[in-house]
C-alpha cells in the first residue's frame, strides 16, 4: 500500500477543516506524538498507519465497531443504508444511534463524510478485513454475539464493614508512605519502578509487604501527593496539609482522585454495575464489549478494580455504600457515608512505663503530627503505637520544644498520667541537650563539647566515620559536610547534640526535607501540533490557497492517485478534469485525462480545487 492514498488526501482536507478544539481532541484520543509532523498530510499518514488504526479500533466498544464495520463493508453509505445492513444481520439499530457511532468514528479520524454520505478510509477497511486472521470478530460476529449474563451482588451490610477496614488500612498506609517521602526522596529506576532499597524503606514505613508499595505509590501519585521529578519521587506541596486532615477527609481525597482518573468508558460501565459484582463476570462483559481491547483493556480495568478494593470502594468485588455513592452522587456523598463506617478518632493516649505510647484508636491528625516530633512511630493503624527515646526527645528539643512544653503536651493527651521513667527521660534529655554542639565554619562544619570524653567517643565512633571528623588545633572536630548533615548523623547516633549560631547560642533546626514539589507541568503535545499546523497554513480551509493546492497535487503525483481537478477557463466558467497526474513543476500540472485519453498540462494558477476521484 502506498504511503499516501486517496484516503490520505481526503483525511488531510478534513483535518484542515476542523476547529482547534476538535483537532486537538482527535490528536489526544489517538495519542499522536509530536514527531515528524510537518503538515496535514503528514498527520493524515500517521493516523492512517495500520498499527495506529488498530490501536484506535481497540479502544472502540462493540456497538461502534459494528457500525464502523458495516460502513467498511459498504465502503461508502448513508445512515439509512448502514441501518438496513445491520437490521439484515439481526442487529436492528436506530438511525440516530448509527449517526452517533459514525460521529465517534469521525472524531477519531477513522471515517469521513461527503455530500453523498459517510466514507470508510482505505486503511480502516483493510484492517477490519484482516481481523478474522487475527482472531478478532468480523461484522457478522460483532452484530450477533450476545453479552454475557450477570448476577446480583451479596448483601450490602457485610460489604460495608469489610470495605471500611480496607479503606482505613490503605489510608493509613498511604499517609505513612507520603510522610516517608517528605522525610527522604525515593529513586526511580531507569527501567521504571522504585529502587529496591527505597521500596523496602517505604514498605517498612507503611507497614506493608514489599509487593504492595507499587499500589500505594500509584494511589498517592494519582492523588497528587507524590510526584516524580527527574529520577526522584518526593512529596508535593499538597502533602503536608493533606496529612493534617481527618481520616474521612484523607480517604475522600484518595477516592475522589480514583474517580477523577477513571476513563469515561470505564466509569460508565462501573456506574451501571453498582449492584453487581466487579469480578470475572465483569471482566467477561468488558471482553465482549471491547472485542479488540485485549490485554490493554484488561489492564485498564483490573488496575482500577484493584485500587477500588484497596480503597473500600468495593469489598470482595462488591460495591460498598460509599463506593456506590462515589459513582452516582460524587465524592462528598461518598465521604459522608464512609465517615460513618471508619473508626472514630481519639484525642487521648496511654503513656506506659516502658516508654511506649499507645493510641486506642486513630489519633487526631494535629495531635499525631506533634507526637511524632517527640516519639518515633512503631505502628500506625487502628491502635497506633509510638516510642519515646533520648534521640526522639533530643529531636523535639532541637525543633524548639522544651522539657516543660513536652511534659505539658503529654500530660494533656495522657489517660494514665506521665510515668516516672518517662519523666526522668525527658528531664535527663533536657539536662544533656547541647553537651555536643554543631556549628558552621568556612570548611563545612565543626563539632565541640565541654565533655572531652564525649567528644573523644564520637571521634572513634565507627557509625560516624562517613562524616570524616578530624580534631583540629582549636579543640574542635571538623567535617567537610554541612551542619545539618552532621547534626542529624549525631542525633541518630543518640548523642545529646544541638546546633549553635556564630554567637554560641543554641538555635532550633528542622530536618532537611525533600523539596515540596508542585504538580509537574504536563506538556500538551496536541496543542503544540495544532499551533504549528495553523502557523504553516493560517488561511481558512475554504480559501484553497496556493500552498495547500500544491501540497494536494504533490501528494497525488507521488501516490499516483486519480484526482478531480477543477479549472477556471477563459470565459470564467469552471471545468472538471479527471486526471492521473504524472508531474508537477514550473507552475504547471501534467497528467493523463482519463475521459479524453490524452495528456494535459494545466497551469496551477487556473486550478481552483482538487479532490480524489473514485
Amino acid at each position: 500500500m502506498p504511503a499516501t492514498s486517496s484516503s490520505t488526501l481526503a483525511l488531510a482536507g478534513r483535518l484542515r477543516a476542523l476547529g482547534d478544539s476538535e483537532l486537538g481532541a482527535l490528536l489526544r484520543a489517538r495519542s499522536v506524538r509530536d514527531v515528524g509532523i510537518g503538515d496535514y498530510f503528514d498527520l493524515a499518514e500517521k493516523l492512517l498507519d495500520r498499527a495506529s488504526v488498530q490501536t484506535a479500533l481497540s479502544a472502540l466498544d462493540r456497538p461502534t465497531l459494528t457500525t464502523l464495520a458495516a460502513l467498511a463493508e459498504l465502503g461508502a453509505a448513508t445512515v439509512p443504508q448502514i441501518s438496513a445492513r445491520l437490521t439484515a444481520l439481526g442487529a436492528s439499530v436506530p438511525d440516530d444511534t448509527v449517526a452517533e457511532h459514525l460521529a465517534t468514528a469521525q472524531a477519531l479520524g477513522l471515517a469521513g463524510e461527503d455530500d453523498t454520505g459517510f466514507v470508510a478510509w482505505d486503511a480502516v477497511i483493510e484492517q477490519l478485513a484482516e481481523w478474522p486472521s487475527l482472531g478478532l470478530p468480523d461484522l457478522v460476529e460483532l452484530a450477533t454475539a450476545w453479552a454475557p449474563e450477570h448476577h446480583e451482588s451479596e448483601p450490602r451490610p457485610t460489604t460495608d464493614g469489610l470495605a471500611a477496614d480496607h479503606a482505613f488500612a490503605t489510608t493509613m498506609a498511604v499517609a505513612e508512605l507520603v510522610a516517608e517521602h517528605q522525610h527522604e526522596p525515593a529513586r526511580e529506576l531507569a527501567k521504571g519502578g522504585l529502587a529496591l532499597p527505597d521500596a523496602k524503606r517505604l514498605a517498612s514505613a507503611a507497614s506493608v509487604a514489599l509487593d504492595d508499595v507499587a499500589d500505594l505509590q500509584r494511589i498517592a501519585e494519582r492523588a497528587g501527593l507524590v510526584a516524580l521529578e527527574g529520577a526522584q519521587w518526593s512529596a508535593t506541596a499538597e502533602a503536608a496539609p493533606w496529612l493534617l486532615l481527618s481520616t474521612p477527609e484523607v480517604w475522600a481525597r484518595l477516592a475522589a482522585s480514583w474517580l477523577a482518573e477513571l476513563p469515561d468508558d470505564i466509569r460508565h460501565l462501573l456506574a451501571g454495575r453498582t449492584h453487581d459484582r466487579w469480578d470475572e463476570e465483569f471482566e467477561s462483559l468488558v471482553a465482549w464489549l471491547y472485542p479488540a481491547g485485549g490485554e490493554w483493556m484488561r489492564e485498564r480495568v483490573t488496575t482500577r478494580i484493584r485500587d477500588a478494593e484497596l480503597l473500600g470502594i468495593i469489598a470482595k468485588a462488591t460495591p460498598s455504600t460509599p463506593g456506590t455513592l462515589l459513582l452516582t452522587d460524587g465524592p462528598d456523598a461518598a465521604a459522608s457515608a464512609m465517615a460513618k463506617l471508619l473508626p472514630r478518632e481519639v484525642e487521648q493516649v496511654y503513656l506506659q512505663h516502658d516508654l511506649s505510647i499507645v493510641s486506642p484508636g486513630p489519633l487526631a491528625p494535629r495531635l499525631d503530627a506533634r507526637l511524632r516530633t517527640i516519639a518515633a512511630v512503631e505502628s500506625h493503624a487502628l491502635a497506633s503505637s509510638y516510642r519515646v527515646s533520648l534521640a526522639s526527645v533530643n529531636r523535639a528539643l532541637t525543633l524548639g520544644e522544651t522539657a516543660e512544653s513536652i511534659t505539658e503536651f503529654l500530660g494533656e493527651i495522657s489517660l494514665t498520667g506521665i510515668p516516672q521513667p518517662l519523666a526522668y527521660l525527658i528531664a535527663d534529655a533536657a539536662n544533656r541537650y547541647g553537651l555536643v554542639r554543631v556549628g558552621t565554619d568556612d570548611a563545612g562544619s565543626y563539632v565541640h563539647s565541654t565533655d572531652d570524653n564525649l567528644l573523644g567517643a564520637l571521634l572513634v565512633d565507627q557509625a560516624l566515620s562517613p562524616l570524616a571528623l578530624a580534631l583540629g588545633d582549636d579543640g574542635r572536630a571538623h567535617s567537610r559536610y554541612d551542619e545539618s548533615t552532621v547534626f542529624w548523623s549525631l542525633n541518630e547516633a543518640r548523642y545529646p547534640v544541638a546546633v549553635e549560631d556564630s554567637q554560641g547560642t543554641i538555635v532550633p533546626i528542622a530536618r532537611r526535607r525533600a523539596p515540596a514539589l508542585a504538580q509537574p507541568e504536563v506538556v500538551d503535545q496536541a496543542a503544540n501540533i495544532v499551533e504549528r499546523l495553523r502557523q504553516l497554513a493560517p488561511e481558512a480551509p475554504g480559501d484553497n490557497d496556493r500552498a495547500w493546492l500544491e501540497r494536494q497535487l504533490d501528494a497525488a503525483v507521488k501516490a499516483r492517485l486519480t484526482i478531480s481537478v477543477t479549472v477556471t477557463v477563459q470565459d470564467g466558467s469552471s471545468v472538471v478534469f479527471v486526471l492521473e497526474p504524472t508531474g508537477l513543476g514550473g507552475g504547471r500540472l501534467r497528467g493523463r485525462d482519463r475521459k479524453a485519453d490524452i495528456e494535459r498540462t494545466l497551469p496551477l494558477s487556473h486550478i481552483t480545487s482538487v479532490s480524489s476521484a473514485v
